[in-house]
């Protein structure tokens, strides 16, 4: 079976043994915005036609935004897209979006996973976080370190909300960030890249 049998957060905990909670752990990390960043994504807002598919979204809006973010830590960090993530026949599939440990072997090499991000699938946020909630626990199990914080994102590109997986307790952020205020985005972003970057040293 794969990661999207699971339609809800309730579902995931109904088969595993997880607490659930709602918190703000989110901190404001500041991240300076390229210039040039800005504008070509102003400019496809405005000019291009962005949310007509959920490729539209992935491609136009949610990986251009990831990777101005990752870039500020891609010589220990990688952002993988619609990569296998397979940890037992009940936790198997693609999430749209990994960001992993770089492996010493070789950028082809998927390595621990510290992110997750998943698109919420015709606006449907419920059934994005089931989902994803799935897969951060499979990342967990591979990473065979379940004191690790694994961070998970369900987007549509417009609005943003963010998750923790720790231990046995999965924490879903109360505040949810939006497009619009670009810069909260991103620092909210930028927080979670610098969590995942300072985790490999002591994982």
């Amino acid at each position: 079976m794969s990661f999207n049998k699971y339609k809800s957060i309730a579902d995931v905990l109904q088969e595993f043994p997880l607490t659930y909670t709602e918190r703000n752990f989110i901190e404001q990390t500041r991240i300076e915005i390229d210039p040039y960043f800005q504008n070509r994504l102003d400019f496809i807002l405005t000019e291009g036609v962005v949310f007509n598919s959920e490729y539209a979204i992935c491609e136009s809006i949610i990986h251009p935004v990831l990777v101005e973010v990752w870039r500020q830590y891609a010589d220990r960090l990688l952002l993988w897209s619609h990569q296998l993530l397979n940890y037992d026949e009940n936790l198997t599939g693609i999430p749209d979006y990994m960001v992993a440990q770089r492996s010493t072997r070789g950028k082809i090499i998927l390595d621990k996973p510290y992110l997750i991000i998943v698109e919420a699938k015709k606006d449907n946020f419920e059934e994005g976080w089931g989902q994803c909630l799935a897969e951060l626990i499979a990342a967990q199990k591979l990473n065979d370190a379940p004191n690790s914080q694994i961070f998970g994102i369900v987007s549509n590109g417009k609005v943003w909300e963010f998750g923790l997986l720790h231990a046995t307790e999965f924490i879903k952020n109360v505040k949810y960030y939006i497009l619009e205020d670009l810069q909260s985005l991103m620092n909210g972003l930028n927080f979670i890249f610098a969590n995942s970057f300072e985790q490999i040293d002591r994982l």
